[in-house]
């Protein structure tokens, strides 16, 4: 390493370098960046907003992820379903985007165990927390958008009941918890 350089590089050296660019090497920098990965792709589209549905893309995601094709052997995945309600978070940045995507991921997890029978312990917790996470999210909606989402969760809890490791009892408590009024 030569003397007097940095060892590691910060956003800070990117962004002075990038502030250097002209418009056509910036445009050919995201186009390299945009053929870099699938990631890359969705974010762009959903940031652009270039697709009809910004959502499509990580919707599938959490789909593949929380309700595998069991038949074909294909694993649950919780961290990448995560990621991806993470990434739609840092590319739109829409509360109720997030809140969907979050909703979803607790659906879909659930139908996968009252379909094909109890899981484990860690997958409940994901799925606990998750929950949590989508009533968070909805509370702070305008009410039009709460009431739907509402529906949806309580809908959840109650599928919930014969499912075991205190994964019902939690989703209740956070659900009338969050919505006293539906007791």
């Amino acid at each position: 390493m030569k003397k007097g350089k940095k060892a590691r590089a910060s956003w800070s050296d990117v962004k002075t370098k990038v502030t250097k660019l002209d418009a056509p090497q910036l445009i050919n920098l995201v186009a390299d960046l945009y053929r870099l990965s699938k990631e890359n792709q969705a974010f762009l589209h959903a940031r652009l907003a270039v697709v009809e549905d910004p959502l499509e893309s990580y919707k599938k995601i959490v789909d593949e992820c929380m309700y595998p094709d069991v038949h074909k052997n294909k694993p649950i995945q919780i961290a990448r379903a995560k990621k991806a309600i993470s990434d739609y978070s840092k590319a739109v940045g829409d509360a109720l985007g997030e809140a969907e995507l979050m909703t979803f991921f607790v659906e879909q997890g659930n139908a996968l165990t009252i379909e094909y029978g109890d899981i484990d312990e860690g997958f409940y917790a994901a799925l606990n927390l998750m929950y949590r996470r989508a009533i968070e999210k909805v509370c702070y909606l305008p009410d039009a958008s709460r009431d739907a989402f509402k529906v949806r969760l309580e809908a959840i809890m109650r599928s919930s009941a014969h499912i075991g490791w205190g994964y019902h009892d939690e989703l209740c408590a956070d659900y009338f918890r969050a919505f006293p009024e539906e007791k």
